[in-house]
Parts: C-alpha cells; structure tokens; sequence
C-alpha cells in the first residue's frame, strides 16, 4: 500500500521532490519478516527483532549520524593538516637537492689535521658510549665498529655500558671488552647492580665516571650500530668550528649501496632490509623520516628529534640542558627539546650513514613502535607550556616544535590514519545517510602516500602493502598514544627491542677459547635465579586484536558489496586480510621458542 501511494504521489506531481521512498528500516522488516518465514522463527521472536531494529534505527538517526559526520569532519580537516605538512617538508627536501644545500655549506668545516707542535692533542676528546642489553647476538659487531673509529687512541674512550641480567652475556660481553683493551683500545666496561632509568640511567652514570671528564664530546651508538670508520673525523668538526651546534645526527641505512666497497663478513651481518616484507617496508617509512622528515627540521629550523644513536653531542650541551632524564620511554627526544629550547642548534648529514639492523620478528616491532608512540605523546603533555612559555626560541621555532613536531607527526598522524581508515569508512557503509567526499578518500590520501614514497623509490611496488601495514600499525600507535596522553599503566614500559643478528640464520664455529669460555661462564652459579620462561602455546602467535579488526573490515566489505554501495569493498577486502594475515602472524620471521 504505501508503495502504490509513493507511485500516486509520483505521477500526480512531477517535482521530484516530494518522491516518497521507503525508509531503510522498513525494508529490512520486510526482508526479516520474509526470512523468519523461511527460517521458521516465530511471530514473537520476529517482533523483537523488528523492535530492536526500529530502535537501532532512531539511534541512527538521532545520535550515530551526527557524530559519525563530526568525525567525518574531523578526519577530513586533519588529513589536510597532514598534507600541508608533507608538502612542506618535501618541499624543503627537494630544495635542499636542487641546490646541493648540504651542512659543510651551511656551516663552517674544516677537517682535523694533527699540529706539528700539539701532536694528537689537535684532536678533542671524544667518549664513545654503547648501551647494551642482553645483546648477546650482536655485542661484538658494535663494538669492534667503535673501537675502529679513526681517531688518535690517547684522544678517545669507549665506554660499554652493559645493563644485561643474563650473565652469560655480560661475561660475553666483558671478555670482549678485555679482548680490544689488550689490543691498546682505551675501552672501559661499565655495568649497574639495577636498571634505574633504563637506557637514560645508564648513560648518565657514564656521563658521571671520571675519565668522561675531560671530554668534549660524546658519540652513542646502540648495540645493532656499526660506524664507518671516519665517523668521527666528518662529524666533530661540525661541532669544532660551530659553537652553537649541539648535535649532529648521521643518517640509518639498513642495505649496502652499490657504489661502497664490500666489506668484511662480520661488519655487514646486521643489515637486514632485504630480510623479510616487514623489514622492506621500515626500511620505507625510516626513509622517508631520515631523507625527508630530518633534513627539513634540520635546514629549517636547526631542530629534530634525537633518534638515540648514530649521533654525536657537544657535552656541555647535554649539561645545560639538564642531562639525560628517565621520565619518559623517549630519553633521547626529551634532551633534543630541552636542549633545543636553550637555544642549541641541530644538524643532520644524511652523507653520513651508520649500518644496524631493523627489527624482524612483529612481535619486537610491536613493541618498539609502542616505544617510539607512547614516549613522544606522554613527552609532549609534560612539556607543552614549557615550550610555549620559553623565551630563548623564536616564535617560528616554537610553532614548529609544538605543531609540525609533536601535534601532527606524533598525535594526528597516528590517530587520523587508524580512526578514518579502520573504523570512519567501514562504519560509513552501515549509515548510508552518511557521504565521504571524494577527494578526502581519495584523492588527498593518495597524495600524501606518493610523497612519502619518495624516500625509497626503488620499493615503489610495494606501496600499497606498505599503506595496508601502516594501517595495521595504527591501530598500536594510536592505542600508544592515548596511553601517552592519559599516562596510563602502560607509560612507562620499556623492553629493549629484540636483536637477531644472524642467531636464525647458520651460526657460526665457536673458537675453542671462546667455547671454553662460554662453557665456564655457564657454569657460574648467578646471584639471582633467573625465572624460568614458560614454552609458549601455539596460540601466542596469534594476535586477537588484529584478527577482530579483520573480521569486522570483511563484514563490512560485504555489507558494501551485497547493498551495491559506496565502493569501498575491495579497499574493505584487501585492509581485512592485512588485519588477518598479521593476526595470524604471518609477518615478519618467526624464530622458534620467542
């Protein structure tokens, strides 16, 4: 009946505004009442369900709709922000290239020669710090790098500072140390009764033993890191000739570029790009973030975030600005912003690479990405007025600290990506009242991806499993960040990211000293029993998470297919297995027992 009164109404009047069509929960009574039918349900349990439709139809309309359209509109101004900023930086980026802008002309360089009359002494010293952790499968590549560096031996200190609670390691790691002091190296193995601070507190009761006194300047370099031997020599005197620089920061590079000379076997163990699919698509976004990212901060405003390793820091710098602090999981971009609002200058020589190794099983990126998330959100809710309220700084300077920095790379990026992507859109196909433009679904993302994709064209094939990833990933960094924010139980979680090494690859002969020393070192009874780990199930491989997300993505795809709507079904597919596949663990390598 109300379907011929619709068609009356039709004819009878040719505008094409008064067409009555019939509301979406009426046809879905009509298709229940046809499938209760069929199924046999009673005319009872029938009823209920038509109630609990028309109840979810005036919360739809009522209450859903108008949030979902003030999200919409939310994502769609964000996703402009985003936009404006890459172009910006890629911008930078590509001027800095057309003009061959590097730091030797941006600052004064002169390479250090030794003094007929001074000697060595030409030379400042330089303390070398690598932290480590349980590092029992790459130990030896950085520190045989840092003990290699060219630099006069009386003129520089390497210091280990090993908080390792398996004491086979740091029995590894000392006869190691022991190994290179024999050799003539000044190298000092220094290790704590207790893991205050973790990373921070080691670095800062190095910075505290006496032989870093006399020093000028102190290079970090995590336990994956393997220098190139002239580290030194191209990156001090940045900090020799610029009084007012504070860091350089050299560039990771996870391949071996063609034009280098092959080098020996144990020095190129830990670069894995070409490991896995996972470790191909780090390799992308720290590209983009070392090739783009880092050189406009640094040719703009003299300021990017200390990424803790393959720097070098002018001492008194790190002393002015207060000296490492442990009150986040991000230590290293702590003493850049203090450091920075004092007035020190940045810079970043992407000429200059440091080789180590990106994480290969998903679990230990996992939890380094909930490192690098939370850390920076929780950072920028401790120091936002500090930063508005400093006077040392320019207005520019500060604007782009606490906008470009930290709100849209470290909070917007991260939510914008998962909330539009993973919920805003699959959501949007079951409130058909509800339109995405276009251009904001579209067009603008595909954009920003193109341009972060300049950082490594040679993976230009990959770029749409690099997008299904990162979406992925989202969903741990924006959960990261809230926490950050709201300094939840999470805030403070440290686990030291996971090395392999070549440990599942074919392991190498021991030395039969080595044999015998490892065997002793077993055999030493600890002073704490270690807890005993528990054999995983089968079902810790998997990621529920993950796989709920999956499930909900492929629901909605098909509710998108089978109602001929707004097209984003093969979007829906594609994001929903990337959620499944990685759910399942079908990422990364798996090594057996982790």
């Amino acid at each position: 009946m109300e379907a011929n009164a619709a068609s009356n109404l039709q004819t009878g009047n040719s505008s094409p505004s008064i067409v009555i069509r019939l509301p979406s929960g009426d046809v879905q009574r009509q298709l229940l009442a046809q499938a209760w039918e069929v199924l046999g349900v009673s005319m009872e349990n029938g009823r209920i369900a038509e109630q609990l439709i028309f109840v979810w139809d005036q919360i739809r309309v009522a209450v859903v709709v108008p949030l979902l359209r003030i999200a919409i509109f939310w994502c769609l101004l964000a996703t402009v922000m985003i936009l404006i900023e890459k172009i910006y930086v890629g911008m930078v980026s590509l001027v800095v290239r057309i003009f061959a802008l590097k730091p030797e002309k941006r600052y004064k360089w002169e390479r250090i020669e030794p003094d007929l009359e001074k000697g060595s002494a030409a030379f400042p010293m330089v303390v070398v710090q690598i932290p480590m952790y349980n590092e029992k499968e790459v130990y030896k590549h950085s520190i045989g790098a840092a003990c290699g560096l060219d630099w006069p031996s009386d003129r520089i200190i390497i210091q280990v500072l090993d908080d390792s609670t398996d004491l086979v390691v740091k029995e590894l790691v000392e006869m190691e140390c022991q190994r290179w002091k024999n050799n003539g190296v000044k190298i000092h193995y220094r290790s704590r009764d207790n893991r205050k601070g973790y990373k921070a507190g080691a670095l800062e009761q190095g910075m505290r033993h006496d032989s870093v006194q006399g020093c000028d300047y102190v290079a970090m370099f995590d336990a994956d890191f393997q220098p190139e031997s002239d580290f030194l020599m191209r990156t001090v005197p940045f900090l020799v000739h610029n009084p007012d620089i504070a860091l350089v920061q050299a560039r990771w590079k996870f391949v071996l570029f063609p034009n280098e000379e092959e080098e020996s076997e144990d020095l190129c163990r830990a670069v894995n790009a070409d490991e896995c699919l996972m470790t191909r698509i780090q390799e992308m976004s720290l590209d983009y973030h070392f090739k783009i990212e880092q050189e406009a901060g640094s040719s703009t405003c003299a300021f990017f975030g200390f990424n803790g390793t393959a720097g070098i820091w002018r001492i008194s710098a790190i002393t002015e600005a207060g000296g490492w602090k442990d009150r986040t999981t991000v230590e290293d971009m702590d003493l850049a912003v203090r450091a920075s609002l004092r007035g020190w200058k940045f810079i970043y020589v992407g000429d200059i690479k440091v080789k180590n190794e990106l994480p290969s099983t998903f679990k230990a990126y996992r939890y380094q990405q909930h490192r690098w998330s939370c850390g920076p959100a929780n950072l920028f809710k401790k120091m936002a007025m500090e930063i508005i309220r400093n006077e040392k700084v320019s207005m520019w300077k500060k604007f782009h600290v606490i906008y470009s920095f930290f709100f849209v790379g470290k909070i917007v990026a991260h939510t914008v990506t998962f909330v539009f992507y993973c919920v805003i859109i699959p959501v949007s196909v079951l409130v058909p009242e509800v339109d995405i433009p276009q251009w904001g679904v579209v067009y603008v993302p595909t954009i920003i991806t193109l341009l972060k994709a300049f950082g490594t064209p040679s993976s230009f094939h990959l770029l749409i499993l690099w997008v299904l990833f990162e979406n992925v990933m989202s969903f741990h960094r924006i959960k990261a960040a809230i926490t950050g924010l709201l300094e939840a139980a999470r805030v403070n979680e440290w686990v030291v990211t996971e090395k392999l090494g070549d440990a599942h690859k074919t392991k190498p002969a021991l030395k039969m000293e080595d044999s015998k020393k490892l065997r002793d070192a077993q055999e030493t009874k600890p002073l704490i029993d270690k807890p005993k780990k528990h054999r995983p199930r089968f079902w810790h491989r998997f990621y529920f998470s993950e796989l709920g997300l999956g499930v909900f993505l492929l629901l909605c795809g098909y509710y998108d297919l089978a109602n001929e709507g707004q097209g984003y079904f093969v979007y829906l597919f594609l994001q929903g297995l990337a959620f499944l596949i990685i759910g399942f663990g079908y990422v990364g390598i798996h090594v057996p027992g982790s």
